[in-house]
């Protein structure tokens, strides 16, 4: 019999709001990227805190790319269900979406076609990842700047195909829903009426900001008063629960781990089940003009200048090129400050110029091949206060 638990308000964790997390009274769960968390090292203190005040840690994955036409990485699966193990969580949480293709890294979420040929391969991905799981996982569709220019399905019925084919709950963004509806200029209430609400685990409650006429969903901005839709219908505001904040509709199924068992599964190492080549699961064949080519195509243009593909809006797809372009240099200027700070206000100028046509290779090694592309150029001099002393500071990549 399947119970289920209600918890409350929770939060995103993040080691930059630790302490602030730490000290929220009555919280009751957390959600932490589950790629940030080791397996098998020690964890974050803050985090080892909340699980040992018995607070309820679900790992929230968003580098699996259960989207994507090539199968789900092997390891990345294991590290998803080991970290699940470790923190003893009744349930897990990833993103109806692709994060690479063609072997390329995109270094954030990319939407899907509505098609059948995506469904088929987030279904296929997904049961992989189910495979190696010993607890439900719930699948959040994604706020995206542009769609794809071909969809068979409407999103209700995406979405829908996707959770019956797989059993998988519900995690519902309603920041993404308000996203894309004023977006697309459509009533973010008309999907809500579609979705099977019933299967909901949890919900995220989050604000964003307009920029070159679009609506981006940052999760950092305060929550909008109104809504896009006939009427501009208000919507409630988040709980004060601080930044990043999280909340939820429920946690299913199974209760609240006790402490000790907790401990216990921390220890534990699950392997990888994955089925094996007689089981029904098929990804989508590639050659040209298939989904695996388009995505790859795609995932060329947002992160080294390729062409857009054919049909997509160019201009959306610039938008969303050059947003994915400042988040990277956001995230190389957090590993290498002070690359970043002795560049000042050149900073975005010099890092966009190296990396436009550069895919990523992760933030340290991004800052790392910068910093000497920048030194072979002359162009970290001494007296910019900079440069050369942060990159040997990293020094044996």
């Amino acid at each position: 019999m399947t119970t289920t638990t209600t918890y409350g308000v929770g939060i995103g964790w993040r080691p930059e709001i630790a302490g602030f997390v730490a000290g929220l009274p009555g919280l009751r769960f957390a959600e932490v990227v589950a790629e940030s968390v080791p397996a098998h090292d020690d964890l974050p203190p803050g985090l080892a805190e909340l699980l040992d005040r018995g607070v309820t840690v679900i790992p929230h994955g968003v580098r699996l790319s259960l989207g994507g036409a090539e199968p789900v990485d092997p390891g990345r699966v294991e590290h998803f269900a080991a970290v699940a193990a470790r923190l003893g969580a009744p349930l897990v949480s990833e993103h109806i979406a692709f994060v690479r293709a063609g072997g390329v890294e995109a270094g954030h979420l990319l939407p899907l076609p509505r098609s059948r040929e995506a469904v088929d391969a987030m279904v296929a991905n997904v049961k992989r990842v189910q495979a190696a799981l010993d607890v439900p996982i719930a699948l959040e569709p994604i706020a995206a700047v542009f769609d794809w220019p071909d969809d068979e399905l409407d999103e209700a019925a995406f979405l829908t195909e996707i959770l019956d084919r797989t059993g998988a709950l519900l995690l519902l963004d309603v920041a993404n829903v308000y996203a894309n509806a004023r977006n697309r200029g459509t009533d973010p209430l008309d999907l809500l009426d579609k979705l099977p609400l019933d299967r909901v685990a949890y919900g995220h409650v989050a604000g964003g900001a307009e920029h070159d006429g679009v609506y981006h969903d940052t999760h950092t901005d305060a929550v909008p008063q109104t809504g896009p839709g006939p009427g501009h219908r208000p919507l409630r505001p988040a709980p004060p629960a601080g930044p990043d904040a999280r909340t939820r509709r429920r946690l299913s199924p199974g209760g609240h781990p006790a402490r000790g068992a907790r401990r216990n599964r921390r220890r534990r190492r699950l392997p990888v089940r994955y089925m094996t080549t007689d089981d029904p699961i098929a990804l989508p064949g590639g050659g040209e003009g298939s989904l695996a080519d388009r995505q790859a195509g795609l995932v060329a243009a947002l992160t080294a200048g390729a062409p857009v593909p054919e049909g997509f809006d160019g201009r959306l797809v610039e938008i969303a090129r050059v947003a994915l372009l400042r988040k990277r240099a956001g995230e190389v200027a957090k590993q290498w400050p002070l690359l970043a700070a002795g560049l000042g206000g050149g900073w975005m100028r010099e890092f966009a110029g190296w990396a436009g046509a550069r895919p990523t290779r992760g933030a340290l090694r991004d800052g790392w091949d910068l910093a000497r592309d920048l030194a072979e150029r002359g162009a970290l001099a001494g007296d910019r206060g900079c440069g050369v002393g942060g990159a040997r500071g990293h020094d044996g990549l």
